[in-house]
């Protein structure tokens, strides 16, 4: 029997806080912002917000790159207006947890800073090596970042390299030093002591390097380096160390891991080590691509089923992972897995196909309301499209596209399904100038569809994508024996546009989801044998019973009780 956890029952509501709700009118979001939109989070029936980093960063990776663990980005507001947001949440009874960046900081960083001066006790609290060659000018070794380009930066005034798995301005820990270990602890602490309720833990996988530092395979063009320090040789002995914190809180530590599978996540997340509570991964985000979102295909349903049932049989009763469609690193789901013609009925679609699937569930801001991808390739001619750009990854891989003569054209094309700017735009809150995010200039493009894609339109509509999503977040719960808890049985995993899945409780129960994920109708004979007798319908895309033809994007669900 699966055991039973607070956690596994939540969902938690993502905020991106630069382009969630400007509270000050200086067209950056902020905590004046947040704190006065926790109702209408809390009106959606979610249990928990994960904020991404709010800490002080020269936000060259927009708040990747920390500068101050125990501060707030003056941009967001102050530690006092954060005590706010966290009190008045907690009221509410929602649960607030925040962003562990420690595979790396800023280079703007004391720590750092103090490391290049060679000042201790922080000499060693990043990876240096004296370069290759006469002159010492060369890497030392052939290490990628995972933002294009060598893992490696010189640094004049001391004399050395320093590692960096992203952007150069974000040079690694080292956390073989018990000294970076302590201090990260000492940062966990303070955060539990104010009364947070747990931690996303990003690239937490990344921490360990392996011993001397070898090459990596020539023949990985990015990324090289990889097998030398993804899961590396001490990571569950750090990550247990850091496990120790939490003994005396009640909280909780979510993973992120890239290239993560369900083996692998076992290692980490199960009955007998719980190193974390659950593990994020990216590989049902990989349903239209070749591992990265850049190396673009068309959507792939069979392959998405294949990544579901994998995670869902193999982590059932063993572990515990995160359920989500859309995050800060993602295109808008709608724009990539469902259809901006069917913006509603695909939204709807999609909601229903991940929502009942065991595991903690997890929504983005914006995604409530179907917010979509813009359109990058569309700009009219004499314009410079790159303009509207922030994010320096996809900076760094248009720059290796181009290297390798992709067009323009191309770019700018897949750049609408793979740059994680898509995701950063402001929410859309109503139809007013900026779509009510702020009456000043915004920080970043909003969405020319705002006036139609919006909070206050979705409030107003019974059948708006907002409101189906309040009414499938209290299902879940209502029906969390089978929907959280239950096992997994899938159908027809080779039909190239539906998704037919049981979620059977331990006292028989079951959900049944019927999904035709394409904007092809399907004959309905397909699954009409999968709905049980007696089965009552809890929800649906479309009202009314399935026809002959399932419609675009048609979904059901239905609960048969114990017989």
């Amino acid at each position: 029997m699966e055991e039973r956890k607070w956690f596994k029952e939540m969902s938690v509501y993502q905020i991106w806080p630069r382009s969630f709700c400007d509270g000050n009118d200086d067209g950056i979001g902020d905590l004046k912002g947040v704190l006065k939109k926790l109702d209408y989070i809390k009106s959606l029936g979610v249990d928990a917000i994960w904020f991404s980093p709010l800490y002080v960063s020269p936000q060259a990776d927009y708040g990747y790159d920390i500068a101050d663990y125990c501060d707030i980005n003056p941009e967001y507001g102050t530690i006092e207006e954060f005590k706010e947001v966290l009190d008045r949440a907690h009221a509410l009874g929602l649960k607030i947890i925040m962003d562990l960046v420690i595979n790396h900081t800023s280079d703007k960083h004391e720590w750092f800073k103090k490391s290049v001066k060679r000042e201790e006790p922080y000499t060693d609290f990043y990876i240096w090596r004296k370069g290759r060659g006469k002159n010492g000018k060369k890497a030392p070794n052939n290490w990628m970042s995972t933002f294009p380009g060598s893992a490696w930066e010189y640094n004049e005034e001391r004399g050395e390299f320093y590692l960096h798995l992203y952007a150069k301005e974000q040079p690694d820990l080292n956390h073989d030093n018990p000294k970076v270990r302590e201090a990260i602890k000492n940062v966990m602490r303070f955060w539990l002591d104010m009364g947070v309720d747990g931690f996303r833990e990003d690239v937490i996988t990344q921490i360990s390097k392996a011993e001397g530092l070898p090459n990596g395979s020539p023949f990985m063009p990015a990324s090289r380096g990889l097998s030398h320090y993804d899961c590396g040789p001490h990571i569950h002995e750090y990550l247990a160390e850091y496990r120790e914190v939490l003994k005396d809180y009640d909280a909780f530590q979510v993973g992120e891991a890239p290239f993560m599978t369900p083996k692998k996540a076992l290692t980490f997340v199960n009955e007998n080590k719980k190193e974390l509570d659950m593990m994020i991964s990216f590989q049902h985000m990989e349903a239209d691509c070749i591992m990265i979102e850049w190396m673009h295909l068309p959507f792939n349903l069979v392959k998405l089923k294949k990544t579901y049932n994998n995670w869902q049989t193999m982590l059932f009763h063993r572990a515990w992972n995160v359920n989500y469609l859309e995050n800060h690193d993602h295109a808008r789901i709608i724009s990539r897995y469902g259809s901006e013609k069917y913006r509603v009925e695909s939204g709807k679609c999609l909601a229903l196909m991940y929502s009942f699937l065991s595991g903690t569930h997890f929504l983005y801001q914006g995604q409530e309301i179907g917010m979509t991808s813009l359109h990058y390739d569309k700009y009219p001619k004499g314009s410079n499209p790159w303009t509207q750009f922030k994010d320096v990854s996809t900076f760094c891989v248009r720059d290796l596209m181009r290297k390798f003569g992709f067009s323009e054209k191309h770019i700018l094309k897949v750049a609408t399904t793979a740059a994680r700017d898509n995701a950063r735009t402001p929410v859309q809150w109503d139809s007013t100038p900026n779509a009510g995010f702020c009456s000043c200039e915004p920080w970043f493009t909003v969405n020319p569809n705002y006036k139609e894609v919006n909070v206050e339109a979705a409030e107003k509509d019974p059948k708006s994508l907002l409101n189906f999503y309040r009414k499938l977040l209290a299902l879940r719960k209502e029906y969390k024996d089978a929907a959280i808890y239950g096992e997994f049985r899938i159908h027809l995993k080779k039909h190239k546009h539906l998704f037919v899945y049981d979620k059977v409780a331990e006292d028989g129960s079951k959900l049944t989801v019927i999904l035709n994920v394409s904007e092809k109708p399907v004959p309905c004979k397909k699954v009409k044998k999968f709905i049980p007798a007696g089965a009552k319908e809890i929800i649906s895309v479309y009202d009314g019973s399935f026809a002959e033809l399932m419609r675009p994007y048609a979904g059901k669900v239905y609960y048969t009780p114990v017989k």
